[in-house]
């Protein structure tokens, strides 16, 4: 028998015991079932996707938590992303009203920023963001935070290595 038969059989099995309680621990913390199911399956496709063994889990409910649960964060920060951008929009005097594409590709380049900056202190994040998507030189920056132009570029020195850490290590 190959080992893909038997990660199929093996996932087959996971799906068939736990997925239920999967569903039930999501909807408990989500509300919605539609939701809970969403991300049931979600769970289950990234397990294939990551072709890890699973034949001899010690804790099968726990491993599916542990995926469902990073799951739920990606999505509430997706969404605070989401809140904040259109929050921003609404701040703005009106003018080209982005498509839906752009909405969309606009979100989703957010939501990687914050992925790539997560762990970093609340001001460095500031300090990137300014830079970054407000377009404002270091010297402005520090200006309006009333900090020196050291301390500015020492905060973007340690934003670009945790984008560079997150993204290619």
């Amino acid at each position: 028998m190959s080992s893909e038969h038997t990660f199929e059989r093996d996932v087959e099995r996971l799906y068939l015991a736990h997925n239920g309680w999967l569903k039930t621990w999501l909807r408990k913390r989500l509300g919605e079932a539609a939701d809970a199911d969403d991300l049931a399956q979600d769970t289950f496709v990234r397990i294939i996707r990551s072709r890890s063994a699973i034949h001899d889990l010690r804790q099968p409910m726990a491993y599916l938590a542990t995926i469902a649960n990073s799951l739920l964060i990606n999505r509430w920060r997706r969404q605070a992303v989401e809140r904040a951008y259109a929050e921003a929009l609404a701040e703005r005097p009106e003018m080209h009203e982005p498509s839906p594409e752009e909405r969309l590709l606009l979100i989703e380049t957010l939501v990687e920023i914050d992925e790539l900056l997560e762990g970093l202190s609340p001001r460095i994040r500031q300090i990137f963001l300014l830079s970054q998507l407000d377009g404002l030189t270091y010297p402005q920056i520090a200006s309006r935070l009333g900090l020196s132009l050291n301390q500015v570029q020492k905060a973007m020195g340690k934003a670009f290595a945790a984008c560079y850490a997150n993204r290619f290590e």
